[in-house]
């Protein structure tokens, strides 16, 4: 069990004394309080919801927050089939735009709860109908006090700029609510040994990834359906941690324009899941490995045998383990570069984007 630096084996804990390392390793146990404060929540989301089903879904947020809310958007139209849009925040707080949310639920996803652009799209929402859930860190902002259903993230503190554990919590909060707006045992059982697989993915090695971007300057992340929302986690974390410029694609969209600039020796970290999606990273990954790109694969599917390692689960849990393995690898990489990963130049931890 690594619930904190004393539990990492030593051979791998040469980079534990960051924020972001500490923090990033308390996941599990702040995925374990969040699932034990909303389980009443969760059940009774998923009993209204099922009975009167929204016609669409709008999500709200900003940055890593975002990249959970792509998370959420394939997990609820595979498992629901409801339709999942991302809200424009600059359309309530810039425009003013008129909205219209009937049979609208909106999920709002923030750490701290307190950025005004988002805190006006949730009251434009929530005028026009819709029903506001919040999935928010902080329990005394604003976001919290204004939703109809709180979804409390419970990570605690995260005094590194880089959000870890509570982006963590918010993927696990969106499994969790369609788990039980589906009624999934499968993905419910899954959920449950959350914890206990997030322990064991953050034990795993990934330094062959530093050792390949030590010295990079540009770089792909691939994954696609459920795993492409931690692949544009990857890449924002690439830029504010470790100055690397970073970008994300699904494998379907990179075989389109950005792949010219594929060729000899150019960084591709590729993230599979186990299942069909997983397939289509795979082949992106071998063709770009055979025009000489310098491939790293996260392989779900041969279930810690790959280098890097990732962990076969079911295939919505895969992409949380990734990126949990990927947090410890990003630290380490930031201070191989000379970076402090905890205090990136020109960033803040909360941004009050108007």
């Amino acid at each position: 069990m690594i619930d904190n630096v004393s539990d990492v084996p030593p051979a791998l804990a040469d980079a534990g004394d960051t924020l972001m390392f500490r923090e990033a390793a308390e996941s599990a146990a702040a995925v374990e309080r969040m699932l034990a404060a909303n389980a009443d929540a969760f059940a009774a989301l998923g009993e209204r919801l099922r009975a009167a089903p929204p016609a669409v879904v709008v999500t709200c947020a900003r940055g890593s927050s975002d990249h959970a809310a792509t998370y959420g958007k394939y997990l609820i139209e595979t498992l629901i089939g409801v339709p999942v849009a991302s809200a424009a925040p600059s359309t309530a707080s810039v425009y003013a735009s008129p909205t219209h949310a009937d049979a609208t639920l909106c999920i709002a996803i923030s750490q701290s709860g307190r950025s005004p652009d988002l805190l006006a799209v949730v009251d434009a929402q929530q005028r026009a109908g819709a029903h506001v859930v919040a999935l928010v860190n902080d329990e005394e902002s604003p976001l919290a006090a204004t939703a109809d259903t709180l979804i409390r993230l419970r990570a605690g503190p995260e005094r590194s700029v880089a959000a870890t554990k509570s982006y963590i919590a918010a993927l696990a909060a969106l499994a969790a609510l369609t788990a039980a707006w589906a009624q999934d045992d499968e993905l419910q059982a899954a959920i449950a040994d959350l914890p206990v697989q997030l322990r064991r993915a953050w034990a795993l090695d990934w330094s062959s990834v530093t050792a390949s971007l030590s010295t990079a300057d540009n770089l792909f992340v691939i994954g696609r359906g459920l795993g492409l929302g931690i692949a544009q986690e990857a890449a924002l974390k690439l830029k504010e941690t470790c100055a690397l410029h970073a970008e994300a694609f699904s494998a379907a969209e990179v075989r389109h324009g950005p792949m010219q600039i594929v060729d000899q020796g150019f960084p591709l970290l590729a993230l599979a899941t186990s299942d069909r999606a997983g397939d289509s990273v795979r082949e992106a990954a071998s063709e770009f490995a055979g025009r000489g790109a310098r491939v790293s694969l996260a392989d779900a599917a041969l279930d810690g045998a790959g280098d890097p390692p990732a962990l076969a689960a079911a295939a919505a849990i895969e992409p949380i383990l990734m990126i949990q393995s990927f947090y410890r690898m990003a630290n380490t990489l930031a201070l191989t570069r000379g970076l402090n990963p905890d205090a990136p130049s020109h960033l803040s931890k909360v941004t009050r984007t108007l």
